[in-house]
């Protein structure tokens, strides 16, 4: 009971603490969540998070969205990256709920913590450790990071505090338990990037953060355009429906745009760019073969959606993918018609035209070879970089 009612105070607290400088805050960071990560037992978590914005007062929120026991975090700790591991010395900053150090997140819940003493500057990485002292079965994660995440070994203890890198033995490229950092910054606005593993990022090199919105990101800082950028990408996502049972890739667009855009504070924009894996994989409504129709249909849920908060979507056209695995002739008209329809119904609040910035001039149906990972479906970091310099910077304001 003791622990319950300290739980639901950190709540309150915390709570308060955003409601009081809820104007003044915005998403530096918030990738998008789902279930299927691994289990911990006693084990120390140390993630990189890379702020699009700097400001102050940083917040985290800690999620057990995808949880189905309570998650207990016994010590979680902020400070500025030095490099892997290693904090900058004497950075560090416990995370508190409702001011205590340890707290309990319940099945299917967030936490926000406390606003912590720490400066945040833009593009500088910060470091996140959770301890989980209980034993965890499956975590709430995000599975396409391209970022390394620490770990301490299975039953190592709490290390959230430690400078000396020594007890991160073990490494991944997933974030686990994280789903935002907002920080203080009262004159910027939040954009969300919503999509696929596209927006994601795929296969774009560990730690360069070189995916499409993090390239917008720099662009925005260079032309002192006031607007943080969130990368709400997932692996194999789609629009419609959910990808079973791989579900490390995530419900469909349609039932998390609510926590991935509609939760974060002062959303101004999203850009939309979803898709390739409903056509890809046939994947209609209730298990039938999808239509264009099917993919209008939703785009017009989310545009609702989107309307309904006050909140400006803009419509990114699909990618070509001739030569990936999953491509079809049927597939290739039905992108056609949707890219179409993006292009021309005037029901986004404006269209980019990403097909048109990496597709090969002389085989529009393909990407151009310099900007290919590899796979025919997922541009490289030149083609990231392409994506992100066809966005007109006016349309985001």
């Amino acid at each position: 009971m003791k622990r319950l009612t300290m739980m639901l105070l950190g709540l309150m607290a915390c709570g308060q603490a955003m409601a009081d400088d809820a104007g003044q805050r915005v998403a530096a960071w918030a990738p998008s969540v789902t279930p299927g990560g691994p289990a911990f037992h006693a084990q120390t978590l140390r993630m990189v998070v890379h702020p699009s914005v700097g400001g102050t007062a940083p917040q985290v929120r800690v999620s057990n969205l995808y949880g189905t026991t309570p998650l207990q975090v016994g010590h979680a700790t902020l400070g500025l990256q030095a490099n892997g591991a290693s904090p900058v010395p004497g950075s560090l900053r416990p995370l508190t709920v409702g001011g205590s150090a340890s707290f309990t997140i319940p099945a299917g819940g967030e936490v926000w913590t406390d606003p912590a003493p720490v400066e945040v500057k833009t593009g500088k990485n910060l470091l996140v450790s959770l301890y989980l002292p209980d034993a965890v079965a499956s975590s709430t994660f995000h599975q396409d990071a391209f970022e390394t995440t620490y770990a301490s070994a299975d039953g190592a203890g709490d290390h959230a505090g430690d400078v000396d890198p020594a007890a991160f033995t073990e490494t991944s490229t997933h974030w686990y338990e994280l789903s935002a950092v907002t920080v203080a910054a009262p004159k910027h606005d939040t954009l969300v990037a919503f999509g696929d593993s596209i927006t994601d990022g795929y296969d774009t090199p560990v730690s360069a953060n070189a995916r499409w919105p993090d390239a917008l990101a720099r662009r925005l800082v260079a032309g002192g355009i006031p607007l943080a950028v969130v990368d709400a990408g997932i692996g194999g996502n789609r629009v419609l429906t959910d990808v079973v049972p791989d579900v490390a890739r995530g419900v469909s667009a349609l039932k998390r745009f609510d926590h991935d855009v509609l939760s974060l504070p002062r959303v101004r924009t999203v850009i939309l760019l979803e898709g390739i894996n409903d056509i890809g994989n046939n994947a209609g409504p209730d298990g039938g073969p999808l239509t264009a129709d099917h993919l209008i249909a939703g785009y017009r849920e989310l545009i609702r959606r989107a309307h309904a908060a006050h909140i400006r979507i803009l419509g990114g056209t699909i990618l070509p993918y001739r030569g990936a695995g999953y491509f079809s002739e049927d597939g290739e008209k039905t992108r056609q018609a949707a890219n179409d329809w993006i292009r021309t119904s005037g029901e986004f609040d404006g269209v980019i035209d990403f097909d048109k910035a990496v597709r090969d001039p002389a085989q529009p149906q393909r990407l151009k070879a310099a900007y290919d990972a590899g796979d025919h479906l997922h541009p490289n970091a030149a083609g990231m970089k392409a994506m992100a310099d066809a966005i007109d910077l006016r349309k985001v304001r």
